[in-house]
């Protein structure tokens, strides 16, 4: 897609029963169908902070090194924050052959044996979200691109744009919706990292404290709090609860902390407190200034920085020891030759946690100021995305005043806390809660979370909209889990829109259970697998429920796979009915959202429009509701006689159809023939459209024999098709036998004006 938009558009909303049946196996991560040998590939890997996108990156080098992906000779892996230095510049061999791995002899020959077979080079660059400035890509215009000397954006530009090493392959990772976009126009593969499942966040809590005399206890532990275990769905956050759960359980606790704030207030408070008084002081000290850093750090869109820019040696050490900060070398600058030295947070929560520390700590921050940091902007404007979780630990660490190792912590008395925390209540309070679109209400829902407050919680749920949609956002486990806590203390009945929402079958069973969800649309394929979910639980009374919840009108089918969707529907329908049969012994209506479909648009395309039709007409029968049946004219379905042939079959079936718009699909007479046939058996038809179709006078002629016993007919466009005056004057004739039609759109540019000016004459309905 060279459309930026259009792709990232398509990698958000894709269902996740679509992108299950589009997984990848690493193997397959460089295959890409129809690509140009010649051309340089790009291939983006897209995912969230900590869901693993380095460590695929590595275990592709790995497994490079142990002799997959033969394809390539040469595999050169960067790390985008050890190179973003704008000051710094490189020619294609320094970045190969001298920051990357400097052979002990034969460069000039290496270099050129790259230059001269590109296809057999990957070339990694893992964080590519790194580049942090908000320009535009630059443009690499050198004359000898691959020996100039360039910025690495300047280098990576011309990579990008196949002016320098044309004919390599460019895997870049980097978060979703960020940056890449500015800088890639067309990608050739795109694959997101989307994640645990719940079977595998048991998995790895189960591998992670197996052998060990708590094993059980722990799992247990975990998925008791519920909201930790929906974090779990991220890798790295998997990791920290689980050592989190390691030390209480080692101190012998039983309980976990409930929120995010607190699971790492207590993280830190284990780290520090567990010295001696003098070093637990110089520590508090530490972190203070480590806390700056990280803000100062988040408001440039970086996490690492050299080594020798830190405060002090005691900084230094403190938060390599502790784990707050990972080493890593710089390139060797180009004059000296010596290496330089960084170090970068280690994981992006705890960056956002000590931003938020710091926010709260500082004694310039204001309780007014703090307010700008805990906006919830709009979708087009999102200043703070780089530490986008600091408004949600800043709510949480404002309610926990009574906290004692928390107040030691800020340097903050009673009544200071008190003043933020009113100030926070009374910007909750003048929010138009009502008007936000569902990305600003899932932070703003996150963010009540954390406060654990009841007051907040109840008058968010009361300022919520009825009809709550979530259409083509991203639900996260955790999302779901704190729009569920909302809800649940809502007073009111809601409608949820959950299409394309990326939402797990558990968390769909939770919100859909809810009493006061009255009305839910969800995916197919994630509607049918919940249902299959509690089919064989045995769980029947909330599979009733659901069932009577579900909501599928007007359903529009844009793909072979929402046809499939449908499909499966229509049989889960069939397999329920047996179900209840089998289970009570009475009979089931079977799901009423089938039964009361009334508007259903067909919008494949001409690729897949004839196909995915004769799928259609198949299960048309099971819609005994339906009124009006939309084969989109822009869509340019074309699905020519054999569809029109097919449909006309099941027309004693749709009782209830009114409105028939089979506009631009390339029927011909033979067609209209077959339609003609059958249209009398539609016996609620008001509106049937034959717009810009292939129709001539023959088929005209047999339009016009069934017009009289359509008694129900009211509109017929049959305009822009190959009808002449014969034609014309044989529809005008049925049409004084029809004094129930109300309008003939009948304007042809083979019929001649006159004789149609004419025909209007004698017959008003007839529009030009």
């Amino acid at each position: 897609k060279n459309s930026v938009k259009a792709l990232e558009k398509e990698l958000v909303t894709c269902s996740l029963q679509g992108k299950e049946k589009a997984a990848l196996k690493r193997s397959q991560i460089f295959q890409i169908p129809g690509g140009k040998d010649l051309e340089t590939k790009v291939i983006v890997v897209l995912g969230k902070a900590g869901m693993g996108k380095s460590i695929l990156v590595q275990k592709i080098c790995q497994e490079w090194s142990n002799g997959e992906f033969s394809q390539f000779e040469f595999v050169f892996w960067f790390d985008c924050k050890q190179i973003s230095s704008p000051e710094k510049r490189y020619s294609l061999k320094d970045l190969l052959l001298e920051f990357f791995v400097k052979p002990q002899e034969g460069s000039k020959e290496i270099f050129e044996y790259i230059l001269q077979n590109p296809a057999k080079v990957l070339l990694v660059f893992d964080g590519f979200d790194g580049f942090h400035d908000h320009e535009n890509s630059p443009r690499c215009s050198a004359s000898q691109p691959e020996k100039d000397m360039y910025s690495i954006k300047e280098l990576l530009s011309g990579l990008i744009q196949k002016k320098i090493l044309n004919g390599c392959t460019l895997l870049l990772t980097a978060r979703p919706k960020d940056k890449v976009y500015q800088y890639v126009s067309k990608v050739d593969k795109a694959i997101e990292i989307i994640g645990f499942s719940p079977q595998q966040r048991e998995l790895y809590i189960s591998k992670y404290f197996e052998g060990l005399p708590y094993c059980d206890n722990a799992l247990k532990l975990v998925k008791e709090c519920e909201y930790l275990f929906s974090h779990c769905y991220s890798p790295v956050m998997c990791r920290f609860v689980c050592f989190l759960c390691e030390t209480v359980l080692e101190m012998g606790d039983r309980s976990l902390p409930s929120t995010l704030t607190a699971v790492f207030l207590k993280f830190i408070q284990h780290k520090i407190t567990m010295q001696k008084d003098a070093t637990a002081m110089q520590n508090q000290e530490s972190l203070a200034t480590l806390a700056r850093i990280a803000w100062c750090l988040g408001e440039k869109h970086q996490s690492a920085m050299k080594s020798d820019l830190l405060p002090s040696k005691e900084v230094k050490e403190f938060s390599l020891k502790y784990g707050f900060f990972l080493p890593f070398a710089f390139p060797k600058h180009s004059d000296t030759g010596q290496e330089e030295f960084g170090n970068t947070f280690s994981d992006f929560f705890i960056q956002n946690f000590l931003g938020a520390l710091h926010l709260m700590s500082a004694e310039e921050m204001k309780d007014k100021s703090l307010t700008k940091y805990l906006s919830f902007p709009s979708k087009k404007k999102k200043p703070y995305n780089w530490l986008d979780l600091v408004p949600r630990f800043l709510a949480g660490l404002l309610f926990l005043q009574d906290d004692p190792y928390f107040c030691s912590l800020s340097n903050q008395d009673v009544e200071q806390s008190t003043k933020k925390q009113k100030t926070y209540l009374k910007y909750i309070g003048r929010l138009q809660i009502n008007e936000f679109c569902p990305e600003r209400l899932l932070e703003l829902l996150h963010c009540i979370y954390e406060t654990q407050s009841n007051d907040l919680f109840q008058h968010v749920a009361s300022k919520l909209k009825a009809d709550l949609s979530f259409l083509g956002v991203v639900l996260t486990p955790p999302d779901v889990h704190v729009l569920h806590s909302v809800l649940k203390r809502s007073k009111k009945e809601f409608s949820l829109d959950l299409r394309n929402s990326n939402i797990d079958t558990q968390g769909l069973k939770d919100l859909v259970g809810l009493k006061n969800v009255a009305s839910f649309r969800a995916s197919l394929s994630d509607t049918v697998r919940l249902w299959e979910s509690l089919e064989q639980t045995k769980d029947y009374k909330l599979l009733k429920a659901s069932t009577e919840k579900f909501v599928l009108d007007p359903f529009k089918a844009k793909t072979m796979k929402d046809i499939s969707d449908l499909s499966d529907l229509v049989e889960m329908q069939e397999k329920m009915i047996n179900c209840v049969q089998d289970s009570s012994g009475c009979s089931s209506c079977g799901i009423p959202a089938i039964k009361n479909l009334r508007k259903l648009e067909f919008a494949l395309g001409p690729v897949c429009g004839l196909q995915g039709f004769l799928k259609l007409v198949e299960i048309l029968a099971a819609f005994p509701s339906l009124q009006h049946l939309d084969l989109d004219a822009l869509s340019e379905n074309g699905i020519g006689d054999e569809g029109a042939k097919s449909l006309s079959e099941v027309f004693p079936t749709l009782t209830s159809l009114e409105t028939l718009n089979l506009s631009q699909n390339k029927i011909t007479d033979v067609g209209a023939e077959k339609l003609a046939t059958a249209l009398p058996s539609l016996s609620s038809l008001k509106t049937l459209s034959l717009y810009n179709n292939s129709i001539c006078d023959f088929g005209a002629e047999n339009l016009a024999k069934v017009l009289p016993v359509m008694a129900s007919l009211r509109v017929l466009d049959i305009q822009y098709n190959k009808i002449t005056g014969v034609g014309a004057q044989q529809l005008t004739d049925s049409l004084r036998k029809c004094p129930h039609i109300k309008n003939l759109v009948m304007w042809n540019p083979t019929i001649p004006y006159g004789v149609l000016e004419h025909l209007q004459q004698l017959d008003s309905r007839i529009s030009v």
